[in-house]
This record gives structure tokens, sequence and C-alpha cells, in this order.
């Protein structure tokens, strides 16, 4: 579950303008489609309170008003999305980037178990300059990440502890940071128990898990976008490194090392999708301190939320 940022085709510079605007102010501005983002919200409001209800043990096909049980889900994981997208929508309207308003997309909970694929924006006018482009490939993940830590924390505050024996389906992965978090907030007992999660936290583990993914530096993935912005034409270079190593990581399985094997999958995934990345026009324009800092911002957060086996049975 992922956004790709998808850039409009790159148009040959003008010879005598600056730069500066990432479009021509005399371009005709399309009309936002209000109907269809707000169709969509609702739809991936729906799926995502009955993903909640039913992980809640409840059956809101027999009995509705158990969909309310779904709230404390539906609600964190709409607003990580959200607050994600937005990052990505707001900078680039702060650039002058023309983009579409965020298009939410639902998914049947009882095939995924969530209620939704995710959500993404798309982009209408090219992006001409090194610096625009890696902010607005971090500010996504950078301000979904913030909402996704918060929900942790409250999640936290109100998950419990079970004998291991006591438990069995699909176990989660802990990244750095839920490891650091869980420490501090969850009185463990020293073997044999686990932490089962709050809705809440669940909802804001998926939101670390969506950010690592996003932040992956392979084609114009939001990492791909940062790393392009960083490295220039050696970001195909380090996308294939990035595949290759997304396969062998889901690969130990075979080797009886503990594994996902959906690593491998994301890895065909990105690239097929593609591992090359649409050159900005002004390549030759410097990064300031600030957009370094949000680059080192998004390393950082890429490393505290990855989890090798995110999934376990």
């Amino acid at each position: 579950m992922s956004d790709q940022i998808q850039p409009a085709p790159w148009p040959a510079p003008p010879s005598a303008e600056p730069l500066v605007p990432e479009i021509s102010l005399e371009e005709p501005q399309p009309r936002p489609a209000y109907g269809l983002a707000l169709v969509l919200f609702i739809a991936t409001l729906g799926t995502t309170l009955l993903a909640g209800a039913l992980m809640d043990g409840a059956n809101p096909f027999r009995y509705p008003v158990d969909i309310v049980r779904g709230i404390p889900f539906s609600l964190t994981l709409m607003a990580i999305l959200l607050t994600h997208e937005m990052g990505h929508y707001l900078t680039s309207r702060h650039y002058g980037v023309r983009a579409s308003l965020p298009y939410f997309i639902p998914a049947p909970p009882i095939i995924f178990m969530i209620g939704t694929f995710g959500a993404f924006i798309n982009m209408r006018s090219p992006i001409l300059r090194r610096g625009p482009l890696l902010e607005i490939g971090a500010m996504g993940p950078i301000a979904g990440f913030v909402v996704a830590v918060v929900a942790v924390i409250a999640g936290l505050l109100h998950s419990s502890v079970q004998p291991t024996s006591a438990l069995d389906g699909v176990k989660l992965g802990s990244p750095l940071l839920l490891q650091a978090l869980g420490a501090l907030l969850v009185d463990m007992p020293s073997e044999g128990y686990d932490l089962v999660l709050h809705p809440v936290a669940f909802a804001g583990w998926i939101g670390l898990f969506v950010t690592a993914l996003n932040l992956l530096p392979i084609g114009q993935l939001d990492g791909g976008h940062i790393t392009y912005a960083l490295f220039g034409r050696r970001h195909r270079v380090i996308s294939i490194v990035t595949v290759l190593s997304l396969g062998a990581i889901g690969s130990l399985g075979i080797f009886g090392v503990e594994a996902w094997p959906g690593w491998l999958v994301w890895g065909i995934l990105g690239a097929v999708l593609g591992l090359r990345h649409p050159p900005v026009i002004d390549q030759s324009s410097p990064l300031t301190r600030r957009q370094r800092l949000i680059a080192l911002a998004s390393a950082a957060i890429f490393g505290l939320t990855f989890t090798p086996v995110p999934f376990s049975f």
C-alpha cells in the first residue's frame, strides 16, 4: 500500500525565463475533482470502518450498529493517510506545482484486512528544480509519520499483554521506533508474553509500515524523488541495488532464515513500475541547507520504520 507521485511530461525549458516558478501562471488551471475525491474518501471511510469492526470481533453484517466499533481504527488510519497526502499536496501548492486532490482507494476488508489500498495524488505539471522535488517527495512521509507516532503512543497506552500460548494468527514485526516506545510505555514480562495492539496502535503501526514503503529509494516512490534530488542520475543505480536487496531479503526463507516473502514481491513490483526517474530541467540548482536536513530526516525516519519481517505466521 503505497503512493506514487506521477510527474507530468517534461517540456523544453524556456530560453529567456528564470526557473523560479514551477509552472507558468498563464497555463489554464484544471478544476479540482472535488466530487470524485469526496466519493472515494467516503467509500474508503466505510471500508475501513468495516475492517476495524471485523478486527474488533464485531459482526456488522448481522448487527449493522456494531460498525461503530471500527471507529478508532478507521479514523486513525484515515488521519494518517490524509495527512501524508496533504503533505504532498500543500507542498506542491507552495511551489506552484499543479496537483490533484488526494484520492483514496477503498478495498474490500474481507480480502484486504485494513479496508484500503492507500491514497495518492496526481502531479499535473512538471517539477523543474531539485529542491522542490525533494520537498514534495519528503513532506508526505514526514507528515504522516508524525501522526502515526502520536497514534502509536496513544494506542500503546491502551494495549494489552497476553500469554503467547493464547495467541494465534499473524504476528507483527516491530520497527526500531515501536520497540523503543514499547519499552518506555508498556510493562512487558520477560518471556512468554506478547503485546496485543489496541486498534489505534495497530493503525499507527500500519502508518509506520506505509511510511517505510514509500521511502524506499525506488523509481518514483517518495524515496525515489528524494534520492533523485540528492544523487541525480545515480538514482537508477540506487534503485537497482534496492530492488535486488529486497529480493534477497524476501528470499532468505529458502535458507531457513525468518523472512517475509512480500519483500520479494515488492522488489519485483519496483522493477516492473520502473527504476528510472524523469529528469528535472534545472539539474544544477543547489539544495538548500533546510532541504538537506529534510533529506536527512527522511533517511532517519526510514531507519526507524523499516521492518525486515513485518509479518510472520
